[in-house]
């Protein structure tokens, strides 16, 4: 985001007089003195310059300009306006607007124009019923500048079209009442708008655009009046997608976009299906309609997004040590003309709140989220609908007028070009893993733009990082066993004491790399020919197109991963049996980390903390995540139980990114050698199972890359060493417990549980045989065996028995046909998966394996069943 520039570029010393700034920075004595700026500028821009902070947009502006004689084209007339243009282009180094053009081809002494005038009580697209909107006029003063250029050759003229917008950031207003004059669509009267720059100048953003080349225009060789109009609509176009990606889209009522939402010819049909199926009348089905419409929209309310975003100032200043936002540029390119769609990771109810602000106070509009049904809560509930959210419940199964409702809802947003926010996880993840998503709200994205294929959608995922969390003790209740705390008002309001009087670390927020609807359907969808669909056709591609789309968002979210100090310190502590190591050992392995991170990159929008290991630390002791122990040899540091099961959740935040070197310090747990072919063979034969279980992006050719690469930096910093050549290259570790060995422990410890996880399910397959276990009774035994194994043994992460987990794994096999359904919906299997179970004791220990073999359950068998009631 561009910012103020800083007071030694500016071209004036005080940027509060201009004109002391045109003296100050006045060429040579010899050069030719500058024009003089008119009488009624200086005084008026004396006058209004206290009032007045400008936010330019892009930083560089000059760039737009070439030497060329330069206009300016403002959306509308006012001579606030021109003073505010006027100032913007001296910061930037910009030709002044108050200058004639070369000739003054505009006979009016000015280098700007408007294509319309403020009429004080006019609204954009919110004309009563009935009233027809007024003729829509071009600028005279255009049609006189293209006139000239026709009777000039030598003319050659930039238009920089630049738009305007006072009071549109909220982060360093004044004052509630400032709420009311904040920018909006209505074009409002003189008096208005000077309240306006009174409450609200310090936060004017000034947008400038890329030139349109009016002598280009002229040579088309269309007739005058045509070439005036095509100029003006372009211009038209401009200043109205700039103002939706600024302010956002022309806000009809709630009940305007319930009317519309009701006279859907769907929604009509669901209806009419409602009244027949309950034996009543159509106005009773009508009403239920218009009810569960009522239910599900949001009331956006710009006066109270810009009233809270006041008191969220206050609330992130307190709790939190910072926000951090990285690629939100590459958004704001790419975001006027398109339908954005932000499909953020889901681990904190502050998701919400953070991305809705961050968004509006750099300048873009907030979205109107999909918020769970759970949140309309009295007073909660109607604060949330005013900031843009909509409610949907959990299940639409058997409520189809419900669910025809909905989808034209969802329609209807994307229609309008509103932008959207939903989180496909379907809710908040309690282990900190990317949850598999799930392509409700994605499908009715993509029918909402095959409906009616004429404004572009972009997905742009959005990747959350937390260092403490708020929710915490109920996550780590829940992880524990016990059952989910149902929201309520009392419950949140008596939590606020609490929550302000905490420190939660810093927050960053990073925007991946954004999807184009567009782009998926050529891939995935070949019999789509640009056209609209109806709602009742059933392409067979729409869903593979569904599934390839949120599974893209997941893999982009992740490629968009922050590291953290608290990333770093849950995946170096956890690895040891007490959640604790020296002081030494601990800033060694978070180095390690960081070295793993910049030497083998994940993605180029992965951002890691800056700090220092030592930095690291003290920072976790400050927010008493750390505890640290004195001891006469060396501070010994460590984390209690319970923060040792929250630490799990951050450890999993970033386990994705570690995933090649945490794969090659398996194999040397329980291998002292290894040949480099064999490591990628078997890197190759298991990385299905890990990239459909952490949304990696790569192809198993490239993952193998990867292994080769980390292989080299394995070797670099002591922890392997290269003995031989056979086999592509033979490596080693250390014998014994040395340093090195207890390293590589640390890194491969978070994906050893996985590879447990997986020999859970296949010792369980093969105890029970072919043709015996369900898809759902395997994930049933396996979480079975799981609970029993952590319960025996060593406690291991609260993710490790994730049913959900099993359930990935089991469909894994079944797409690789290494397990198939017979006719009675049971596992088949052959010799493959053998094999497979054979790789997997490379990796695993020969105690650990007849521990998983020990305690892998077999189902009851009805035969037997039948067998002892008889006995008995």
């Amino acid at each position: 985001m561009s910012q103020t520039p800083d007071q030694s570029r500016l071209p004036f010393p005080d940027a509060t007089d201009p004109d002391a700034g045109a003296e100050a920075a006045a060429a040579p004595a010899r050069a030719p003195r500058p024009p003089k700026r008119p009488l009624w500028a200086r005084v008026l821009g004396r006058l209004l310059g206290p009032w007045i902070g400008l936010k330019t947009e892009p930083a560089d502006p000059e760039r737009f300009v070439d030497g060329r004689p330069v206009c300016y084209v403002l959306e509308d007339y006012g001579l606030s306006n021109a003073l505010i243009l006027e100032r913007a282009c001296m910061q930037a180094g910009l030709p002044s607007p108050l200058h004639p053009l070369p000739g003054d081809p505009l006979g009016r002494k000015r280098a700007y124009v408007a294509l319309s005038r403020r009429n004080a009580g006019t609204t954009l697209g919110a004309l009563a019923p009935g009233k027809r909107p007024p003729k829509k006029t071009h600028s005279e003063s255009l049609a006189r500048l293209l006139d000239a250029h026709r009777e000039d050759p030598a003319l050659d003229v930039l238009l920089v079209p630049v738009s305007i917008f006072v009071g549109r950031s909220p982060d360093k207003a004044s004052g509630w009442f400032s709420v009311l004059f904040s920018e909006n669509w209505a074009l409002v009267g003189r008096f208005r708008r000077l309240l306006a720059i009174l409450l609200n100048g310090r936060d004017t953003l000034v947008r400038f655009a890329a030139p349109v080349e009016l002598r280009a225009s002229v040579e088309e060789g269309l007739p005058p009046e045509r070439t005036v109009r095509k100029v003006s609509r372009v211009l038209r176009t401009h200043f109205n997608r700039i103002r939706t990606a600024v302010i956002g889209p022309d806000l009809s009522t709630r009940r305007l976009l319930i009317d519309k939402v009701l006279s859907a010819p769907a929604v009509k049909d669901a209806i009419a299906d409602q009244a027949r199926r309950d034996d009543s009348k159509p106005e009773d089905a009508w009403k239920k309609a218009h009810a569960y419409a009522w239910e599900i929209a949001a009331d956006y309310s710009h006066p109270l997004v810009r009233s809270a975003s006041f008191l969220l100032t206050t609330v992130w200043n307190r709790i939190y040590r910072g926000v951090l936002v990285h690629h939100l540029d590459r958004l704001k390119a790419v975001a006027p003309g398109n339908e954005i769609v932000y499909v953020p990771c889901h681990r904190s109810h502050m998701d919400y709140l953070l991305l809705s602000y961050l968004l509006y106070a750099r300048g873009i509009v907030p979205p109107h989220i999909a918020a769970g049904i759970n949140l309309n809560l009295p007073v909660i509930g109607t604060i949330l609908r005013k900031g843009g959210a909509f409610f949907i419940r959990r299940s639409f199964r058997g409520n189809a007028l419900y669910s025809a409702v909905f989808t034209e809802y969802v329609a209807q947003l994307v229609a309008g070009g509103y932008s959207i926010e939903y989180f496909i996880e379907g809710g908040r993840s309690r282990t900190g893993r990317l949850l598999a998503p799930k392509g409700g709200m994605v499908a009715m994205t993509v029918r909402a733009f095959l409906r009616q294929p004429s404004r572009p959608v972009l997905f742009q995922p959005v990747y959350i990082g937390y260092e403490k969390l708020m929710e915490g003790g109920s996550y780590l209740d829940e992880l524990s066993g016990k059952p989910k705390q149902k929201e309520s008002v009392w419950a949140l309001l008596w939590g606020i004491p609490k929550v302000l009087r905490q420190n939660y670390g810093q927050v960053v927020v990073n925007f991946g790399e954004p999807i184009a609807l567009t782009d998926m359907l050529a891939d995935h969808a070949p019999g789509w020919d640009g056209g609209s669909i109806d709602d009742d056709d059933k392409p067979g591609w729409l869903s593979d197109t569904v599934e390839a789309i949120a599974h893209r968002i997941q893999v982009n979210i992740n490629r968009a991963a922050d590291v953290n100090p608290v990333n770093l310190l849950a995946l170096a502590l956890l690895s040891t049996p007490k959640h604790a190591m020296s002081e030494s050992d601990l800033l060694a392995q978070i180095a390690l980390s960081r070295t793993l991170l910049s030497e083998v990159p994940y993605s180029e929008l992965v951002t890691v903390t800056p700090h220092a290991p030592g930095e690291i630390v003290a920072h976790a002791e400050e927010i008493g995540i750390l505890r640290r122990i004195a001891h006469p040899l060396g501070d010994v540091l460590s984390v209690d139980g319970d923060t040792a099961v929250l630490l799990s959740y951050f450890r999993n935040n970033s386990v994705h990114l570690f995933t090649a070197s945490a794969w090659i310090a398996c194999c040397f747990l329980h291998n002292r050698r290894m040949g480099h072919d064999n490591l990628l063979r078997l890197g190759r034969a298991v990385y299905p199972f890990l990239q459909g279980e952490l949304f990696l992006p790569w192809d198993a050719d490239e993952f193998a890359s990867r292994i080769s690469s980390t292989l080299e930096v394995f070797v670099r910093e002591g922890l392997l060493q290269r003995v031989g050549e056979d086999d592509g290259g033979i490596y080693q570790r250390s014998a014994g417990q040395t340093d090195e060995v207890f390293r590589l422990r640390a890194i491969g410890h978070p994906l050893q549980q996985a590879f447990e996880r997986y020999y859970i399910a296949i010792s369980v397959l093969a105890k029970n045989g072919p043709g015996t276990l369900g898809a759902g009774e395997l994930e049933s035994l396996c979480q079975l065996a799981a609970q029993r194994l952590s319960l025996l043994y060593a406690p291991a992460a609260p993710e490790f028995f994730d049913k959900s987990l099993f359930r990935g794994f089991i469909q894994k096999l079944r797409e690789l046909e290494l397990v198939k359904l017979d006719a009675n919906s049971k596992l088949t299997f052959d010799e493959r998966l053998d094999a497979w179970a054979r790789d997997a004791k490379v990796i695993l220990g020969r105690e650990l394996r007849h521990t998983i073999e020990k305690v892998s359950p077999e189902a009851a068998r009805p035969d037997v069943a039948a067998d002892g009631e008889a006995a008995s």
